[in-house]
């Protein structure tokens, strides 16, 4: 995944407040559009290498395939983002449709998906997820794009149906759901990945000889961020780098700084 120049890269998250059509919705998409500049121009200010945009204000979330209009918003304001910034840039629509997210990628640019249940299946608070990877590797060809595919594992607010081993979770996003990416998450946004976990996975990747990066999902600072990346690949960052270290605040830029700071 030759998507960054630097590493490991930090991939900054922009956490979209309430679309229209949710229960949160305000009324003013303009105040969308410019928050999404704002955090967006701090994220790359600040040093990141990437961004995420994720309709994380959605919330409850479609299980699967969001309607049409919620397509139509993130497909606007990712052109937006596209315009403001110049690192790579990527989609994640929750809680799993992916298709909507590739295809949104594919026509503003976007240069990598998060896909939260790429094979097998979770239970997760919008009931048991399945993943789709058949339909999503078949949709990345008929829309003749390279963007990657970033799967979770052990996705955040979410259980296993049934307990298997991580190696044959790993080997299975990539050489049977041809993940180009993995990433391992704490139990909930903000919180702190399991080193333990994050080990294994990285141990079960090299022993299989797989050609591809681990990304830590959530729960990364400053003053876990060297450790963090001495064994992972990089990491993707949304808590840690707003004011006050709320979620749903605005990006601080001097947040990103220290935090780039210390993995520079």
């Amino acid at each position: 995944m030759d998507i960054f120049s630097t590493g490991p890269p930090i991939i900054g998250m922009v956490h979209l407040p309430p679309l229209p059509g949710s229960p949160g919705f305000d009324g003013d998409r303009r105040e969308l559009r410019t928050r999404l500049r704002e955090d967006a121009e701090a994220l790359e200010s600040g040093g990141v290498d990437g961004i995420m945009l994720e309709n994380f204000g959605d919330a409850p979330f479609y299980p699967d395939r969001v309607p049409r209009h919620v397509v139509a918003d993130v497909a606007a304001l990712a052109a937006t983002l596209r315009d403001h910034v110049s690192v790579p840039f990527g989609v994640n629509v929750l809680r799993n449709d992916v298709r909507s997210a590739l295809g949104i990628a594919a026509a503003t640019g976007g240069s990598f998906v998060r896909v939260n249940v790429h094979t097998g299946a979770r239970l997760t608070d919008q009931g048991i997820i399945e993943g789709m990877a058949h339909e999503t590797l078949r949709l990345r060809d008929q829309l003749d794009t390279d963007v990657s595919i970033l799967a979770d594992i052990d996705v955040k607010h979410s259980a296993p149906l049934a307990e298997r081993a991580i190696d044959d979770v790993v080997a299975e996003l990539v050489e049977r759901g041809s993940a180009d990416g993995l990433i391992v998450s704490g139990t909930g946004t903000g919180e702190a990945v399991d080193t333990t976990v994050l080990e294994r996975v990285v141990d079960a990747r090299d022993a299989r000889g797989l050609d591809v990066p681990v990304l830590i999902g959530s729960g990364v600072t400053p003053e876990t961020a060297p450790d963090l990346l001495s064994v992972a690949d990089g990491a993707i960052v949304g808590t840690a780098l707003k004011h006050d270290g709320e979620t749903t605040n605005p990006v601080d830029e001097a947040a990103v700084e220290r935090l780039v700071e210390a993995v520079r």
